[in-house]
């Protein structure tokens, strides 16, 4: 806990380093920052090869982020340091790609080699840098320079502010070439197959009910033992078929509504002929969001003539 004597001054000193922060971001999106950036995302999309992104410090780690980034998106990309890279680690860059270097004075000693090996071999250089005029900044193909800033350090020396800034910019590059390789979300999927983010992105198609699993129904089967159909597929409907056509659903539900008469109907007498229908290539977060805006438990999947080819339950969408 904060001793309550300093909390009002933590307070104010806490709040006035995101209004900082946040104004830098601002101030660069505009004195050309934005077209600086699109520039640069014009040149890696052009190019065939990987990314490598290279930095050293506090400008490394945060390369080291940017790099994961453009790799979640889709595009090849790694990390070198840019002291190893005088060490043997040069292999890494691929001469088809782009090299994007991070350094906010843009004078680190350890940079050298790297710019030397890429100038000698034509490999274009993106610069993220404070000042266009530093040795990386003249080297670089393109410069993606943010000016003189104000670290939010105590002491103003600790990079805060250009890390974060370096960070944005990072991040508006990966989004920006994403968005011009028409990057989707099965795409964005199919780098992200575990974990609680790649549950959330799976698709009806994945865990819907196909086949021997679909509790199909004949038009003229009594409807006492369709509930019997119901019970035994365990997902609360049944699909009414007059021989090869498609009749219509029989919900649970729909069994209790009529259970008054329910020696006295066939299925096609009850069968919902317009049932709640979801895309096999819908997230099953959208499919739950579907399903409960209309008030169903299942929802059914059809081809393009129409035809049933499978079923999910609003519950295979929340497991």
């Amino acid at each position: 806990m904060v001793n309550q004597e300093h909390s009002a001054s933590l307070r104010s000193e806490v709040t006035e380093i995101f209004v900082r922060e946040a104004a830098a971001i601002d101030q660069f999106s505009r004195v050309g920052g934005v077209d600086q950036v699109c520039d640069a995302v014009s040149l890696i999309h052009g190019r065939s090869g990987s990314i490598t992104v290279s930095g050293i410090g506090k400008s490394g780690h945060i390369g080291r982020k940017i790099a994961a980034t453009f790799r979640s998106l889709g595009r090849r990309a790694v990390f070198m340091h840019a002291a190893e890279g005088s060490h043997g680690d040069l292999g890494l860059i691929d001469h088809e790609g782009v090299v994007l270097i991070l350094s906010n004075s843009g004078e680190t000693a350890e940079l050298a080699d790297l710019i030397a090996y890429c100038l000698k071999f034509e490999i274009p250089m993106i610069a993220v840098t404070r000042s266009r005029l530093s040795t990386l900044g003249k080297a670089a193909t393109i410069c993606v320079d943010y000016g003189e800033l104000d670290e939010v350090c105590i002491n103003g020396l600790a990079p805060t502010t250009s890390t974060t800034l370096q960070l944005a910019i990072g991040d508006a590059l990966a989004v920006g070439l994403s968005k011009l390789a028409g990057i989707t979300a099965d795409d964005f999927r199919r780098y992200h197959p575990g974990g609680e983010l790649g549950a959330h992105l799976r698709t009806v198609g994945e865990v819907m009910r196909t086949g021997h699993d679909l509790p199909f129904v004949d038009a003229a089967m009594p409807l006492l033992d369709v509930t019997l159909t119901i019970a035994e597929k365990a997902l609360g409907c049944a699909l009414v078929r007059d021989g090869e056509r498609f009749l219509g659903i029989i919900t649970d539900g729909d069994i209790r509504r009529n259970a008054a008469r329910i020696n006295d109907f066939a299925a096609r007498d009850v069968a919902n002929a317009d049932p709640v229908t979801v895309d096999e290539e819908q997230t099953l977060d959208r499919a739950a969001e579907h399903l409960v805006a209309h008030k169903v438990s299942v929802g059914l999947v059809t081809d393009e003539d129409a035809q049933p080819i499978g079923l999910v339950h609003i519950h295979q969408c929340v497991r």
